[in-house]
């Protein structure tokens, strides 16, 4: 079941008021009016839902959620969005809600539509926090290719001089940190959809910001560093919290978290189920791709630009874990 709670009621006239009055932005990159509702999930917390779709220039690269946690002493935000155009529009919408300072940046991962709005945060004097093991992808092939990728759609959201970000501290282990009326939890999830995902409950509210380790509304993402296998546990792990709200990476709020998140568990083990039985039966991935129904997933957003390379993804991961366990 998915809720978007009281702040729905009047986001959308925050959001009009925010957009005759467009941010002030710290960089050379261009502002954005973007449709950007806030919605209330708790009495301390706050997300913004992108589109279910991939990332395109009408869209701007608005396809992920972020969140914020006003605490009484500062507000801390979950993930910064894919542009720092449209981090400095998420920081008008706080601004709409309280004058505290923003004080620190939680990235769940070092995805583009997850973190390439980090430098407006910093700009405001946000310090950035991010699991250890995203270092292995700044200066990565990956990375390098999704920086022009990016700068070729929605380039003027970046600025001619937007560069990969650095965090101000590594996360290395769980962790929990009081501010003001709330207690944080840093929950490293990896290695999962990405190899350093890291989540984020909020106490008294309840409410736990799962980054892409759930999926809401349109197919995961399975890249060559997502493992399958584990992600599959890093879900048992989320639901373990037993959050009374869940805000996924992507897609509505949830308020029956074991539900909403069958259906990225049923999609994994079904690509991992139709991959892994093609690799035992040596069949090709082309083969096995054209053979396998999908019927139970076509609906779905992104399907079709996601769906084959996710495929591929799982195909290439099961044929090591198949000759990791001696198999010919």
């Amino acid at each position: 079941m998915t809720w978007r709670g009281p702040g729905g009621l009047t986001a959308w006239c925050l959001g009009l008021l925010v957009a005759l009055v467009l941010p002030v932005h710290a960089g050379d990159w261009a502002p954005t009016d973007i449709d950007m509702p806030v919605y209330q999930v708790g009495p301390h917390t706050y997300y913004v839902e992108g589109r279910l779709d991939a990332a395109t220039r009408e869209n701007q690269g608005f396809i992920a959620n972020a969140g914020f946690v006003i605490t009484g002493d500062g507000v801390i935000v979950f993930d910064s969005l894919g542009s720092p155009s449209l981090a400095d529009r998420l920081i008008a919408e706080i601004r709409q809600r309280t004058s505290q300072p923003i004080k620190m940046v939680i990235i769940s991962h070092y995805h583009a539509d997850h973190f390439y709005g980090t430098p407006a945060l910093r700009a405001v004097g946000a310090k950035v926090w991010v699991d250890v093991r995203a270092k292995a992808y700044l200066g990565s092939e990956a990375a390098l290719q999704r920086v022009t990728e990016r700068r070729a759609l929605i380039g003027k959201y970046l600025g001619a001089d937007f560069k990969l970000p650095l965090p101000d501290r590594w996360i290395d282990h769980n962790d929990s940190f009081k501010m003001g009326a709330v207690t944080l939890s840093l929950h490293r999830f990896g290695p999962a959809h990405s190899p350093e995902d890291l989540g984020m409950l909020v106490e008294p509210d309840n409410v736990l910001y799962s980054g892409d380790v759930i999926y809401a509304g349109r197919a995961p993402f399975i890249g060559p560093d997502s493992d399958t296998h584990h992600w599959l546990v890093a879900i048992d792990e989320v639901l373990a919290l037993h959050p009374r709200v869940m805000v996924p990476g992507h897609g509505p709020a949830s308020t029956d978290p074991r539900q909403d998140a069958q259906f990225t568990r049923g999609y994994i083990e079904y690509l991992r189920t139709q991959m892994g039985n093609a690799v035992r039966n040596w069949q090709s991935f082309d083969d096995a791709y054209a053979q396998t129904d999908w019927s139970r997933f076509k609906s779905v957003p992104t399907f079709d630009a996601a769906n084959r390379l996710n495929a591929n993804s799982t195909y290439l991961q099961m044929e090591q874990e198949w000759l990791k366990q001696g198999k010919p």
